[in-house]
């Protein structure tokens, strides 16, 4: 894979995440801050570290398993490593500005 077409792909990850979203929260799962790690091997293979607002998040199952799927979708990657993660831990800050905006934070 070129430099270019990694490029490509990476930024479609990142719009795809853009589809994902806590049932809880109307904002995406990049907004929001629970992605850590987006990491695509020469090999198709993609690591992703994430994490939930709350480690008894009640759908943790339904937005890790979304994720994987839509991720899996993407052309030009193999096999999709979600890793959930709790460290460090999320907080508020770690959301975009738009996230906090519509959330009501700012």
């Amino acid at each position: 894979m070129t430099l270019e077409e990694k490029i490509k792909i990476e930024e479609r990850i990142v719009e795809v995440l853009k589809t994902v979203y806590d049932p809880e929260i109307p904002v995406d799962v990049y907004n929001l801050g629970l992605i850590y790690r987006i990491e695509l091997h020469d090999d198709t293979t993609l690591d992703v570290d994430m994490t939930l607002t709350a480690p008894n998040c009640p759908a943790a199952d339904f937005i890790v398993e979304d994720v994987r799927l839509k991720l899996e979708g993407i052309t030009g990657i193999g096999d999709v490593r979600i890793n959930l993660v709790f460290e460090p831990e999320w907080d508020k800050d770690m959301m975009s500005e738009e996230a906090k905006l519509e959330l009501g934070f700012m």
